[in-house]
């Protein structure tokens, strides 16, 4: 049976790394934090965890996140952020394939632990904003490949929205990660200016270019999208203020990458 490592980049995240860490530590053979030189006791908490923690200058999500790849003893690779958790449902899956479970789970998961191995899982998410899982709003269908053979692939090497390409087929699972991204509004504002700034600085090195009037179209559009065309408004409050706030970022990242060609 092929063994897990589990591998978590964090910066200053002491109010979420233990609920992460507790809910993968019984599908886990290990657990490698790359710390980015945090400023809190997050590296404390993981290493009186039993995780292997190593220091490392934040370059970008997808070379923090390939390093702790490489760090990695064994080649299946599971990607998880300090601020999402594995549900129960997923848990046993990833007992079928690693864990004490053994082929005891049948299903999609069980098929993966035979001579057929797949390159990878994409796995579901769920956000937890503003006290309820979304269920529209652009992110209730959300999949991401976070589970892989690295011998079979890797991240991308970008400043954000880093993603895992493997070479072979990708399996999906049934059970979902849980995602809680923003703690409250001032929160996610913050992450909205880091994540624009990055995003802009990634466009710069493309060397691509907008026009103005995409900036004032941008928000709109985007809001209609979220709010209307993906059905936020069946999330309530909180699926408008998601739009609202996803629209923000969709503009902002234009803006400051036009900004930033400004500057040069």
């Amino acid at each position: 049976m092929p063994k897990l490592s589990v591998v978590i980049i964090v910066w200053n995240e002491a109010y979420n790394i233990l609920r992460c860490l507790e809910s993968v530590k019984p599908v886990a053979d290990e657990i490698v934090v790359i710390d980015a030189m945090s400023t809190d006791n997050t590296a404390g908490i993981c290493r009186a965890f039993g995780c292997r923690v190593y220091q490392r200058e934040f370059d970008g999500y997808g070379t923090q996140k390939q390093f702790a790849v490489d760090m990695a003893t064994h080649d299946w690779v599971f990607s998880i952020d300090a601020d999402e958790v594995v549900s129960e449902e997923l848990r046993i899956e990833l007992a079928g394939i690693f864990g004490p479970l053994g082929n005891k789970v049948t299903g999609t998961a069980s098929e993966g632990t035979g001579k057929s191995m797949p390159a990878g899982f994409n796995i579901p998410f769920s956000l937890f904003f503003m006290g309820k899982l979304l269920r529209y709003s652009g992110v209730g269908k959300e999949i991401h490949l976070r589970l892989f053979n690295r011998a079979r692939g890797g991240f991308t090497r970008v400043p954000v929205h880093e993603g895992i390409e493997v070479t072979g087929p990708v399996v999906q699972l049934k059970g979902r990660i849980i995602h809680y991204s923003y703690r409250d509004i001032s929160h996610h504002l913050g992450k909205i200016n880091t994540y624009t700034s990055q995003a802009a600085e990634g466009y710069g090195k493309q060397g691509r270019s907008f026009s103005k009037i995409w900036v004032v179209l941008k928000f709109p559009l985007s809001f209609f999208s979220f709010y209307i065309i993906k059905r936020g408004f069946l999330d309530g409050y909180p699926g408008f203020m998601w739009s609202f706030l996803a629209a923000v970022y969709a503009t902002l990242k234009i803006a400051k990458t036009l900004e930033l060609k400004r500057k040069l």
